[in-house]
């Protein structure tokens, strides 16, 4: 019990200091996320035992997993490319044609629909957010609203499709963990989280009214906006992101040149100073990765497997405690497809002993995972958002309507045993 919360007490470290130090404060930008982190990661290092050598390389190994340096590769190129599309005038463009073609009170609606659809088209929520979060940044700057509300809005409809889609990596994991098609799963998933999305959409539409877009728009130069329609296209024909994102940035260059944005250098400054805006969210990620592996290594996943799987008696315990499984280890590892992988085969387990069909298990695990990711501020897909957006993650998590609307979709699918035909 002792050595389980002990391993565990890092999160807890980091939690006192940002969370709680900043509602003290009653403002969340007075203590760094940065030093909170590099606080709870020495205490994490020195809580552990054996050779400070040995334990320094153990939080760097955590640290340079090849999943966090992926992360850390698109948040370069992410960088690169949000930078130059903004100097060039791209932002500006594409912004002048969605209030051009969207009238004022469908503007949050038109983004969410935006963002579920490309989401469900490429299967990525990391993807969706890179495209679509500077225009919802430059959408709020030319309308008066409120950019942390609209930023929210574009993270809540990536993960529609990354809860859904048939090609996320979330589906085809819990699919296979479960033994069953994802075909089959997104039946069910669909059941739970589709009328959640329609409850949201309306919410939207109705807070939409009272947005009020600029009477007068400037004449839209199309040219500016080919960069993020290639992106948008590309995402959704399924393009790797790290190559959407490298084909983006030549593009902002090309286009720049030739109408005289700036010039090799300037384009080269556009860039640099780009990826210089993604630095905290990639020291961000290290200290993230390098925390999570040491509370693996302690035990601290094992002990909340260990303890949320002792006391089963039903069906609908067996469902909740693959729910509260999945969330609690996203909210460790920050990464929901790492999340499924650790307890996919446990959740197979617990299935198979209360005789669970693993069509709904699937959506259980991808469900809640894609709820908890959402609302954690330390997610890559929170503090990309937020890095885009030039705001702190903390600002957006009150307007993530959509992650909030899942899990509570998929609390009410196991508490009344809905759809009633896969429970």
């Amino acid at each position: 019990m002792k050595k389980g919360l002990l391993a565990l007490s890092p999160l807890v470290v980091f939690i006192t200091l940002y969370v709680v130090t900043s509602i003290i404060a009653g403002d969340f930008y007075k203590v760094p996320i940065t030093v909170a982190f590099v606080a709870s990661s020495i205490y994490a290092i020195i809580t552990t035992r054996g050779k400070l050598r040995s334990r320094i390389n153990l939080f760097s190994r955590g640290a340079g997993t090849p999943e966090m340096m992926l992360m850390i590769w698109i948040f370069i190129l992410a960088g690169a490319f949000a930078n130059s599309a903004k100097v060039m005038g791209c932002i500006d463009a594409t912004v002048n044609l969605t209030l051009s073609l969207l009238p004022s009170e469908m503007l949050l609606a038109g983004l969410f629909l935006a963002a579920c659809f490309i989401s469900l088209s490429i299967g990525t929520s990391v993807g969706t957010i890179v495209a679509l979060t500077p225009i919802a940044a430059g959408v709020a700057t030319q309308t008066g609203a409120s950019t942390a509300m609209l930023t929210a809005v574009v993270v809540g409809g990536s993960f529609f499709g990354d809860n859904l889609s048939f090609i996320s990596d979330t589906t085809i994991i819990a699919t296979q963990t479960q033994g069953c098609q994802p075909s089959d799963k997104f039946k069910v998933n669909a059941f739970i989280v589709v009328p959640a999305a329609i409850v949201i959409l309306l919410v939207y539409i109705l807070i939409g009214q009272n947005i009020t877009a600029p009477t007068s728009i400037p004449d839209v130069e199309f040219w500016k906006v080919v960069p993020y329609l290639i992106v948008l296209i590309t995402a959704i024909f399924g393009l790797n992101v790290m190559i959407v994102l490298a084909l983006g940035i030549v593009l902002t260059g090309f286009i720049g040149l030739f109408n005289g944005s700036f010039d090799i250098y300037g384009w080269f400054q556009a860039m640099g100073d780009g990826i210089l805006g993604m630095s905290e969210l990639i020291i961000i990620t290290l200290l993230a990765g390098g925390l999570l592996e040491i509370i693996k290594h302690n035990g601290g996943i094992d002990f909340i497997i260990d303890k949320l799987t002792r006391h089963i008696h039903s069906k609908r315990g067996g469902e909740l405690s693959i729910a509260a499984l999945v969330s609690l280890v996203n909210c460790c590892t920050a990464n929901n497809t790492v999340a499924i992988i650790t307890v996919g085969g446990i959740a197979r387990k617990i299935g198979l002993k209360y005789e669970l069909d693993p069509r709904k298990c699937a959506s259980l695990l991808d469900t809640f995972s894609c709820f908890t990711q959402g609302i954690i501020p330390y997610g890559a897909q929170m503090l990309m958002a937020a890095g885009l957006a030039s705001l702190n993650p903390i600002a957006i998590l009150p307007h993530l309507y959509y992650p909030f609307a899942i899990g509570v979709a998929a609390l009410t699918a196991i508490v009344l045993r809905y759809p009633r035909r896969y429970s």
